[in-house]
């Protein structure tokens, strides 16, 4: 089982945990010192299994402790995935450099 935690309003910085149908769980992830929000993704099949409040507990700690520590860096990770072993965290891309033009001259020539 494959969790992501990705902030609302933003998209997914990487692709989602592979699946046919991907389910967004009601209960969010709340940075307990500012307003972030961070919504779960998961396999559809995984969310409606009759044991996934037992399976997912452990997904679910490693999820927030990214979140409170991501605060200290001012979330700019936007999603987090983990797998239970080890949280990844997806930078958001840096924008592409413009190109910077030399400025105009007053004069008309």
């Amino acid at each position: 089982m494959i969790i992501a935690a990705i902030r609302s309003g933003t998209d997914p910085a990487a692709p989602l945990p592979p699946a046919a149908f991907h389910r967004w769980l009601e209960d969010p992830i709340y940075c307990p010192k500012c307003e972030a929000t961070y919504i779960l993704v998961l396999d559809y099949d995984d969310a409606i299994s009759r044991h996934f409040p037992n399976d997912s507990r452990r997904h679910l700690q490693m999820l927030r402790k990214a979140v409170m520590l991501g605060h200290s860096t001012d979330h700019r990770i936007s999603h987090f995935e983990t797998n239970g072993v080890v949280v990844t965290s997806h930078p958001t891309p840096k924008p592409t450099a413009t190109i910077a033009a030399p400025p105009l001259t007053n004069r008309i020539q």
